[in-house]
């Protein structure tokens, strides 16, 4: 069924996409991209036809700058504003969205096996899912259609056994469900291979936009300011009469701020603005791709799913599913684009096909249905896959808030892990 579930998706892709033919690890430097692509949002924080000069006037002087309007920057702007920060100012070359986070899946999973991301994972629900919207009036688009963690074999289930351990300690409500139980829950699932499964009710999927637009209200209500179209073009820095390097102001096409203080949280763009202050930032720029199916009879309210084996996700989308994974043999993205705002690249299916069999086979109904739409853009990694935080030791007062690896709904605590200086 798996085999057949392929052949239908080869036919599904060839009338999306041309096959391109090559070898199974590239490294692009000058990868196509278009910005007529389908994505599961009806809006963006685009604005079609704006100016291309900055939205506010740029001040003098900053206690903090975030750079990088993205997830992680309009987060570490909202958690600064919140501890009572009012000078603290927000740089985005482009508008709030551009880059990563406008495309984004927005799952959040708030098992880990890390009692620190749990921690921040707990935070970062309750800000999205009830802080905000209290604080703001607008509501971020948060979903709790709940999350399964799929468990093919009984070392699966045994790390599961321990997830759930680990989440009562910090009162995440999760249950290990029996094969039996998982369909019951999930009745297009095949449960035939499984051993058990791992189920957060609570668990659930954010809309990036809303969350960013309301981040932002949130922010500037509180003092803070951002400012959209205005790229950073340096980074100042003086050394001290200790021989130590510290940041001394930021420098834009508009204006310089001087400021001792500044936080890059620029993502895939994060290496290019390391390099303006002398601060290696060890991530690597890679294409991150999923595809988004035509309607699913039945799917509706279902919880989104992880299968850790197959390396695939399944998200729910209405009334279809987004499919997507880590793949092994990605494509790198060499000579990053300051002009890639709000654009795609071309997905490769020779690539993204791998996780198409591990899909059609945990929701057999797939091989039925067509792909409605592609999504395929740039996302940042590192080596260990943990994030890069904290303070550089290059430079004093240039802290890296990026290299999330396309899991940035965890910085949305990162403050408690953020000591400026």
């Amino acid at each position: 069924m798996a085999f057949a579930g392929v052949a239908v998706w080869r036919l599904a892709r060839s009338a999306l996409s041309s096959l391109r033919r090559s070898p199974p690890c590239r490294r692009y430097s000058t990868p196509e991209h278009t910005t007529r692509k389908s994505v599961p949002y009806e809006t963006t924080l685009k604005q079609e036809g704006g100016s291309s000069s900055p939205t506010k006037a740029l001040p003098k002087t900053a206690d903090v700058v975030v750079i990088g309007g993205g997830s992680l920057g309009c987060q570490t702007l909202y958690h600064l504003a919140k501890m009572g920060m009012t000078n603290v100012v927000l740089l985005e070359r482009d508008r709030l969205t551009a880059g990563t986070t406008w495309h984004t899946a927005g799952l959040l999973w708030q098992l880990r096996p890390s009692d620190v991301e749990v921690e921040l994972l707990a935070h970062t629900r309750q800000v999205v899912s009830a802080d905000l919207e209290q604080e703001t009036g607008l509501h971020t688009g948060w979903i709790q259609n709940g999350g399964l963690f799929i468990a093919s074999n009984k070392q699966r289930l045994d790390e599961y056994k321990r997830l759930m351990s680990l989440g009562k300690v910090y009162g995440i409500e999760s249950y290990v469900l029996s094969p039996a139980e998982t369909k019951d829950l999930y009745p297009l699932m095949n449960v035939d291979d499984l051993y058990g499964t791992l189920y957060v009710p609570k668990d659930g999927t954010m809309d990036p936009a809303g969350t960013c637009t309301t981040l932002a209200r949130a922010s500037t209500a509180r003092g803070a300011m951002v400012i959209e179209n205005c790229p950073v073009t340096g980074i100042q820095v003086r050394t001290d009469d200790m021989s130590i390097k510290r940041v001394k102001a930021v420098e834009t096409p508009y204006g310089t701020i001087e400021t001792p203080c500044v936080v890059n949280c620029t993502g895939v763009w994060a290496e290019k603005l390391g390099q303006m202050a002398g601060v290696n930032v060890p991530l690597v720029a890679m294409h991150h791709a999923y595809v988004v199916t035509e309607r699913i009879e039945g799917i509706q309210n279902m919880p989104n799913v992880r299968d850790h084996d197959a390396s695939v996700y399944l998200r729910l989308q209405g009334d279809a599913l987004s499919v997507g994974g880590y793949e092994p043999n990605p494509i790198f993205w060499d000579e990053v684009s300051d002009k890639f705002a709000f654009s795609l690249f071309d997905l490769d299916w020779d690539v993204f096909m791998q996780h198409i069999e591990g899909a059609v086979n945990r929701v057999p109904a797939l091989e039925r249905t067509g792909i409605k739409s592609t999504v395929c853009g740039p996302e940042s990694f590192t080596a260990d896959h943990k994030p890069l935080m904290g303070e550089a030791p290059e430079v004093r007062g240039f802290f890296l808030g990026c290299g999330f690896n396309s899991c940035s709904l965890l910085a949305l605590a990162w403050d408690k892990m953020l000591y400026l200086s």
